[in-house]
C-alpha cells in the first residue's frame, strides 16, 4: 500500500512538472512575436496639427547617410495614376494610396502593393477597385460603387505613395511641384512592421476626418 501511494505521488509531481515546462515553452516561443510588433509609422497622427507634421516629415529627410530608408510621398492634389511615375521620381514604388474623393462623404482608402516597375505603380488603381472592402449597408455599397467605378476610369484619386530610396534622392521628390510632404522613417525599419496613414489633400489645419452627411452620386 505505501509503494502505490508513493507511485501516484510520483506520478502527480510529474505532471506537474510537465505543464510547468509547457508553460515556459510556449512562453518562451511567444516572446520573439511580441518584440516584433509595429511601432514605427508613416504619416500623420489623428488631430496632429498639419503644420506640425510638416516639420517632423521634413526632419525626417534631414542626414548624410547613403541608406535605404522607407518613406512616404503626399500631394497639394491627388494625382491621375499616369502621373505616378513622375512623383516617384525613380524611387522604388513598394505602395500606391488610393481614394477617391466625395464632398461630405467619408470613401474607404484601399492601398495597393506593388512590385517593381511603372507599369505595375499605374495599373495599381484599377486593382484598388477589386480591393475595396465589402458594404455594410445600402449607403456603403452606393459609395463603393461609385469608388469602383472611378477608380476604374483613372481618377485623380493616388493621395500617397510609399517608397524605398536613400535620403538625397527623397530631399528631391520632396522638392519637386506638387509633392506636400516626404517623411522618412530610419533606415533600419522593417519592411511591414510599420502604419501608414496618408496625409489627405483635405486636411489643412488639423488632421481630422470630415462629415459624412453628403449625398452619395450615382456611379
Amino acid at each position: 500500500m505505501p509503494e502505490r501511494t508513493l507511485s501516484w505521488r510520483g506520478l502527480a509531481v510529474g505532471a506537474v512538472a510537465l505543464v510547468v515546462l509547457a508553460l515556459l515553452v510556449a512562453a518562451a516561443l511567444r516572446a520573439p512575436y511580441r518584440a516584433q510588433v509595429a511601432t514605427d509609422q508613416l504619416g500623420p497622427d489623428r488631430t496632429e496639427p498639419v503644420a506640425d507634421y510638416l516639420a517632423r516629415s521634413n526632419d525626417s529627410l534631414i542626414g548624410t547617410d547613403d541608406e535605404q530608408h522607407w518613406a512616404l510621398v503626399s500631394f497639394t492634389e491627388a494625382l491621375a495614376p499616369q502621373q505616378i511615375p513622375e512623383y516617384g521620381a525613380g524611387t522604388r514604388i513598394a505602395q500606391v494610396l488610393h481614394r477617391v474623393s466625395i464632398p461630405r462623404v467619408q470613401t474607404p482608402l484601399v492601398t495597393v502593393s506593388v512590385p517593381e516597375g511603372a507599369a505595375a505603380a499605374v495599373a495599381s488603381a484599377a486593382d484598388a477597385a477589386w480591393l475595396l472592402p465589402r458594404p455594410v449597408d445600402d449607403r456603403a455599397a452606393a459609395i463603393l460603387d461609385v469608388s469602383a467605378a472611378r477608380l476604374r476610369a483613372g481618377c485623380e484619386c493616388t493621395v500617397g505613395l510609399v517608397v524605398r530610396a536613400p535620403l538625397p534622392q527623397l530631399r528631391n521628390v520632396a522638392a519637386r511641384y506638387g509633392v506636400r510632404a516626404v517623411q522618412a522613417l530610419p533606415a533600419d525599419a522593417a519592411a511591414g512592421y510599420f502604419g501608414v496613414v496618408p496625409l489627405l489633400p483635405e486636411y489643412v489645419d488639423v488632421v481630422r476626418p470630415g462629415p459624412d452627411d453628403g449625398d452619395v452620386p450615382p456611379a
